[in-house]
């Protein structure tokens, strides 16, 4: 058990001892959401996910977290990175995407859809997760790229585990992260006087629900460029309870007095918000569920050595964006590590190609 001194007083952060490596290297079966090119395997309360193609020599690993009302399917992501010549794995953390599908670790769990009542089950995760995949691809640098309320997790945890090199990430990529309530929904919520002594009395209490039309706006179905399960990211939206707005808003105010994350951290935002309303005629081509402006106020803030990343029309989630932003997204991200990662060399026909790609199964056109 680490002690980690990452939140308002010193907490402890279970970090669960890893399967070993040859049990990690099995229990490995074709991936039930984004099919036979990926792969997926319980690990603990979460669940781990990966490509079927690696590079023979990878340069370093890249772990995805996802945010709230979210899961892992950007399958061009991983196959940009793979491409580049790094290997990639992504978590869908516990009570979230896969976790919770039939068979999986949190199926029968009976808390509601990524509620947390504390960072330190997501530390937990991003932990056992960080873990097996350093152990799954030894002495390779790690990097650690998580969106919106995963970014703001990731953040809190990579401070948190600060004094052990060998567990925290090595570099992060934080895209349009979760970092103020300003500008979203759950502003007014998280203002609220009552939100502390509800969020201890009745902690599954809903304090907002809101449709996401933005999600509802990428969907297939809907003539949007993806198409995810709308089970597990919901376009009616999730509702937000007050344990885990607390949580949230507990980890914000830790964050704006200043982390020393100690690796270099790349931070992406879109270059403009927007309301999330149908009406909106920048509804792609803008940050609808957070004040971008409070992201760039608060990157300083993370730690020594942060870098901006600004995306011209990108969406919340900058890897979903339509297809220039969206390259300008992926090419920032590979082009950055290509700068902070020891002997690399540039990449940018195949990730192109690879990022542009949208396969038929997955994806719909315009």
């Amino acid at each position: 058990m680490a002690v980690a001194r990452g939140y308002d007083r010193a907490v402890h952060v279970p970090v669960p001892e890893p399967p070993p490596h040859s049990a990690l290297a099995e229990g490995w079966r074709s991936d039930r959401l984004l099919g036979p090119g990926f792969e997926e395997r319980p690990l603990g309360p979460a669940t781990l996910v990966r490509p079927v193609d690696r590079p023979a020599r990878p340069r370093a690993v890249v772990l995805h977290v996802h945010g709230y009302n979210d899961y892992f399917f950007q399958a061009h992501l991983a196959r940009a990175v793979v491409a580049a010549g790094h290997a990639f794995y992504a978590v869908d953390l516990r009570r979230a995407g896969r976790s919770l599908l039939d068979g999986g670790p949190g199926a029968d769990d009976p808390l509601p859809p990524h509620y947390v009542a504390s960072l330190r089950e997501a530390g937990a995760d991003l932990s056992a997760a960080a873990r097996a995949v350093r152990d799954l691809a030894p002495g390779l640098p790690l990097v650690v790229h998580a969106h919106s309320t995963g970014g703001l997790s990731a953040t809190l945890w990579a401070h948190a585990v600060r004094h052990d090199p060998a567990h925290g990430p090595d570099l992060l990529v934080l895209a349009s992260p979760f970092f103020s309530l300003s500008g979203s929904r759950l502003a007014d919520a998280g203002r609220s006087a009552l939100l502390e002594v509800l969020g201890r009395r009745r902690p599954l209490a809903v304090v907002s629900a809101n449709p996401s039309e933005y999600a509802t706006y990428q969907h297939a179905s809907h003539g949007g460029r993806w198409d995810f399960d709308t089970t597990l990211k919901r376009p009616e939206g999730l509702p937000a309870r007050a344990g885990w707005l607390r949580t949230v808003t507990r980890a914000q105010a830790r964050l704006a007095r200043g982390l020393a994350v100690p690796g270099p951290v790349l931070v992406a935002r879109s270059d403009s918000s927007g309301p999330d309303r149908p009406d909106n005629p920048r509804l792609d081509a803008q940050d609808t569920v957070l004040d971008v402006g409070r992201i760039a106020a608060l990157t300083p803030r993370v730690g020594p050595d942060t870098t901006p990343l600004v995306v011209p029309g990108g969406v919340h989630d900058l890897a979903l964006s339509a297809d220039a932003p969206r390259r300008t997204y992926v090419d920032g991200v590979l082009g950055w590590l290509d700068s902070r990662l020891p002997g690399t060399r540039p990449v940018v026909a195949e990730t192109r190609a690879a990022v542009t790609d949208r396969t038929p199964d997955h994806t719909r056109e315009d």
